[in-house]
């Protein structure tokens, strides 16, 4: 009697409660994360703590970071998850250990999700299909970060009022979102100029050719480019200041005093030309390059808040990756 070869089973790569891009979600679905989020932040700590009780999640950490790393960790703790950090600096990774190998190896070692940032654009989608486990992209090189794109969504909402109305394609109709400095290598900016538009919001993108080529971003409808400062500004109902990111600009040659007369958010312009605009940055700032201190730290910034919505989203993100979003 012949063997019979067993068909191989079809598996979905991809598993639910993945994040790898902001067009990963609908507007029903980012609409039902901020409830979820809102609920988790007004929960007594110890029912949120039994959300996650007991699951285990990786950070695995190809790029150094702060705010991200920081937030999805106390936000996995703070629904009762057990973490672990992994860094290129302090595994295996150093050694020449592939993405694959070192993702299965997560696997095979209880990890139940994986918190991926990576310097390699497309990485959270080989190892969401290398480990079939639910994987959060916290940044892929120069190509995405939709968590940040997410929490900078919340902050608008909630700073200008609108955080009650139903999340549609005319929530952000007439506001007008003004991103500056070096869009090139901002996957922050990426993000945000794929998320924004879809509410009716306006992209405003600006800053030198060198760090704004006409083809940094495909335009889409309601993302336009400006390369005067002061005119982009002008029509900002938000002002969002990216970092001069030095480790991404070998071989360019960017005229630091020349940036900052031409491109620096200080007090007086933003007093002459958006006097009434949230201000925005993701971090880390470079105080005296992009942004100054006076307004870093004034009345119109929400930098402090955008941190504190992150870690909310977060903790919203990795609910739904293991519970599906259900509150």
């Amino acid at each position: 009697m012949p063997l019979r070869t067993a068909k191989p089973k079809t598996v979905n790569t991809i598993a639910a409660g993945s994040l790898l891009s902001i067009n990963d979600l609908s507007l029903d679905e980012i609409s039902s994360l901020f409830s979820l989020a809102t609920q988790l932040e007004a929960m007594p700590h110890v029912k949120r703590v039994k959300r996650l009780d007991g699951h285990k999640i990786a950070l695995l950490f190809y790029e150094s970071s702060t705010r991200t790393r920081t937030s999805f960790e106390l936000a996995a703790k703070s629904l009762g998850a057990m973490t672990t950090l992994v860094s290129d600096k302090s595994s295996s990774i150093e050694k020449g250990e592939s993405l694959h190998d070192t993702g299965v190896t997560l696997r095979a070692l209880g990890a139940e999700a994986i918190i991926l940032r990576s310097n390699l654009s497309g990485a959270p989608w080989v190892l969401a299909r290398s480990t079939q486990l639910p994987v959060l992209n916290a940044g892929d090189g120069m190509h995405e970060h939709p968590s940040q794109a997410l929490l900078d969504l919340r902050t608008m909402l909630v700073r200008l009022g609108l955080a009650k109305k139903a999340l549609n394609e005319k929530t952000l109709r007439g506001v007008t979102i003004t991103i500056t400095g070096d869009i090139l290598h901002s996957r922050v900016a990426r993000s945000n100029a794929m998320l924004l538009p879809r509410l009716g919001a306006r992209v405003v993108l600006c800053g030198p050719e060198a760090l704004l080529p006409e083809q940094a971003l495909a335009l889409s409808p309601g993302v336009t480019i400006e390369r005067d400062f002061n005119r982009a500004l002008s029509q900002a109902t938000v002002a969002m200041m990216l970092r001069i990111q030095r480790e991404r600009l070998v071989g360019m040659e960017i005229d630091a005093a020349q940036y900052i007369d031409c491109y620096q958010l200080n007090t007086e312009r933003l007093a002459a030309f958006a006097p009434k605009a949230l201000v925005m940055h993701p971090g880390p700032m470079v105080r005296g390059m992009e942004i100054d201190s006076a307004v870093a730290d004034g009345p119109q910034s929400a930098v402090q808040e955008q941190v504190h919505h992150g870690l909310v989203v977060r903790m919203a993100l990795l609910d739904r990756a293991f519970n599906g979003g259900r509150a």
